[in-house]
């Protein structure tokens, strides 16, 4: 019995109350119930306070209400015991094998264990790094790159169509000074005046003219365009190539040109135009976004005519909606604290619901340590360490995992040595080794012929040992983790729920023999056993999944 399944089953037990008039309730009866798992033993398996919720809409006290559920709770199959704790909490004991039975459901759904529909329906745009095609993606970035992703991969999994979307920043003057220091490295010259600079501008612009001799045969501003663009393509294969082995994929390459050369720019500003919340002052247009909770009005065209960033956003934000993405998420790093209230100002101009079409994540910075000192500069670079030299410190599992694990709004110093290392206080390899250990328990069961009992096989009943208990409710909270993930915008529930549920399940193994020892015969317990050992591989797997890490099978 899953915290769903015991929910459906107190749900059953407030309506046939209130069908025989035991109890009335205005509004009836809830479609669902929370339930909780107790940190006390002997507090029972789950626990509600549902009889606190709603005594005083049936007009009784908590205790009395507890005692009408707690006579229906006793009488379903699969309860086999309530107590009323306190002032109405009810403690409740499943049968071991309601409970057990959950090891054989988790089985049967395999990778889908874990999926919900809490967003069934909505379509989904996350936007995250979205890095100027200038230079290697650095530490800055990758923070991103996997809570971007992890989010993503948890609005999947409750049900969501998600869209991983990285918005190219390909236009500007930045481009303009990322040619012209290409062009600049490739004539050995100087780097131009607030130029970009670092390894990497000499090797791009070498790359650039291994493919096309011609570059150094051009003029003026014919050349410096003509290097931008060769650099521009190069650096985004770059990233591209980079984030594919770093395991974040994105779905869609927004250009920033593209809002531009299509005139998307124009023609979204006119529509905004003719719902009023434009105006022409000092010869410029401008949003009146201070209607919506904006500190201040925002210039889209300048008095020169020229297009701020804030025109493209509000084009771009637009486009996505008419691409029918019903929510747009936007990751952002720690300097655009501003952007939260102006953005949500753009989309409720442009007729939107700030409240439910826009949400903005604000990620906090990351350091990382090592040898007792800040790791900041890159070889390559000149600037912040690269993602690439960060994979090849510190491995993409170690790193991924390490950076979904806290909550992205919170500042994080983290140790490369503690995140290499092969111990049980590293998390990553904590949880990684649980699975590995899963895995060569089901090898070993195969050596001997030995199968996790399904069907009419397994009896779980026979799973009614205290720890057996434990994993199973652990393994049971696997959706509802997930569902509140996506729902908190918050991955790292993931992690911290794996780390847990592998302690659960060490201290299982330790107390629990599941294979059976030299001469001893089989039974129906070592079966029934290596199923709930299968369940848990098939959490610990799907939960790595969900944050872009392998599950390895051996250590």
């Amino acid at each position: 019995m899953t915290p769903e399944e015991l929910s459906s089953v107190i749900v059953s037990a407030l309506e046939a109350l209130v069908a025989e008039g035991a109890v009335v309730l205005p509004d009836g009866a809830p479609s669902e119930v929370t339930v909780e798992r107790p940190r006390q033993k002997g507090h029972g398996d789950y626990a509600t306070n549902v009889a606190l919720q709603l005594a005083k809409k049936a007009g009784t006290n908590p205790r009395a209400f507890a005692e009408l559920v707690s006579a229906k709770l006793t009488a379903a199959d699969g309860i086999a015991g309530v107590e009323i704790a306190g002032p109405g909490f009810l403690n409740i004991f499943v049968e071991a094998g309601a409970q057990g039975q959950v090891a054989a459901d988790i089985v049967a759904a395999g990778a889908a264990y874990g999926s919900g529909k809490v967003h069934a329906g909505e379509k989904i745009d996350v936007e995250f790094i979205s890095a100027n095609p200038t230079g290697p993606l650095h530490l800055g970035h990758t923070r991103w790159a996997v809570v971007g992703d992890a989010l993503a991969r948890v609005l999947e999994a409750a049900g969501a169509a998600v869209t991983r979307e990285f918005y190219i920043n390909d236009r500007g003057n930045q481009m303009n000074l990322f040619g012209a220091s290409l062009e600049a490295a490739a004539l050995g010259q100087p780097t131009p005046e607030n130029g970009y600079h670092g390894a990497y501008i000499a090797d791009l612009a070498a790359e650039a003219v291994a493919a096309d001799p011609g570059l150094l045969g051009l003029d003026g501003e014919e050349r410096t365009a003509a290097f931008r663009e060769a650099g521009y393509a190069l650096q985004l294969k770059q990233q591209q190539e980079q984030l594919d082995a770093f395991q974040t994929h994105f779905d869609v390459w927004f250009s920033e040109r593209t809002l531009h050369s299509s005139d998307d720019v124009a023609a979204q500003l006119e529509k905004l135009r003719a719902q009023g919340h434009l105006f022409d002052a000092d010869g410029a247009l401008w949003m009146r976004t201070s209607d919506f909770d904006d500190d201040k009005d925002r210039v889209l065209i300048r008095s020169n005519g020229e297009l701020t960033y804030f025109a493209s956003d509000t084009a771009y934000y637009v486009n996505k909606r008419q691409r029918g993405f019903d929510r747009c998420i936007y990751l952002l790093g720690a300097d655009h604290h501003g952007y939260v209230n102006r953005l949500r100002a753009m989309a409720a101009c442009a007729g939107d619901d700030p409240d439910r079409n826009i949400e903005v994540l604000i990620g906090q910075l990351v350091k990382i340590m090592q040898n007792g000192e800040e790791l900041k500069l890159s070889k390559r670079a000149g600037t912040l360490v690269t993602l690439e030299e960060l994979i090849e410190l510190i491995g993409i599992d170690a790193l991924r995992y390490t950076l979904a694990r806290y909550p992205a709004d919170s500042p994080l110093t983290l140790d490369a040595a503690e995140m290499t290392r092969q111990s049980s206080d590293n998390p990553v390899y904590y949880v990684q080794y649980a699975h590995a250990r899963v895995a060569s328990i089901l090898r070993n069961a195969v050596d001997l012929e030995l199968a996790p009992a399904k069907g009419e096989d397994f009896d779980p009943s026979l799973l009614a040992h205290e720890k057996e208990g434990e994993l199973l409710r652990a393994l049971a909270e696997f959706p509802r983790v997930v569902a509140a993930a996506a729902e908190l915008r918050e991955p790292h529930r993931v992690a911290r729920y794996l780390e847990d549920t592998a302690a659960t399940y060490h201290r299982f193994y330790d107390a629990c023999r599941v294979l059976p020892m030299g001469d001893e015969e089989v039974s129906d317990l070592h079966r029934a056993r290596l199923t709930l050992v299968a369940a848990t591989r098939v959490v610990l797997a799907n939960g790595l999944a969900l944050l872009g890490v392998s599950a390895p099978e051996r250590m």
